[in-house]
């Protein structure tokens, strides 16, 4: 190897440890991980908690299985219409996904409003814009014209 490609290849490595040390890339990192743990959370609310109790005011029928075999056939289940190898449209499957969309912001408003209760609050300083030169020439001439009194 020679000693130019060894140099590009430090360059790289040295390029990529200060990527991977930022904060942001940390940050999202440590996002992911809750996220996919969260996730989790709200899988479980939907399917063990939510979906159990819409099946039961829909009647029992389990809402995942809303769907509409396209070749005409009648399929107590998604499961028994896939097995058939029926093109399905599977409506009970889209719902159940926009209500974990729904729970997840839902959920994700209210974390955030919970964050920014205890988020400390800014300090603010105030400070005075430096004056200008017109500003320091005219207070000037001010002191001058008091000191002649």
């Amino acid at each position: 190897m020679s000693h130019h490609k060894i140099y590009k290849h430090m360059g790289f490595v040295t390029e990529f440890k200060e990527f991977i040390s930022k904060g942001n890339v940390l940050d999202l990192a440590v996002g992911v991980i809750i996220g996919a743990s969260f996730g989790k959370i709200v899988t479980s609310l939907t399917d063990d908690i939510l979906m159990p109790i819409l099946s039961f005011l829909t009647g029992g029928k389990d809402f995942t299985d809303w769907f509409i075999a396209l070749d005409g056939s009648n399929y107590n289940t998604l499961k028994a219409a896939k097995d058939a190898g029926a093109a399905t449209v599977n409506f009970g499957l889209f719902l159940t996904a926009v209500i974990d969309f729904l729970l997840i912001a839902f959920a994700i408003f209210w974390l955030v409003k919970l964050a920014n209760r205890f988020k400390k609050p800014a300090v603010v300083v105030v400070t005075e814009p430096a004056a200008t030169k017109d500003q320091v020439l005219l207070m000037e001439i001010r002191d001058a014209l008091r000191s002649r009194t």
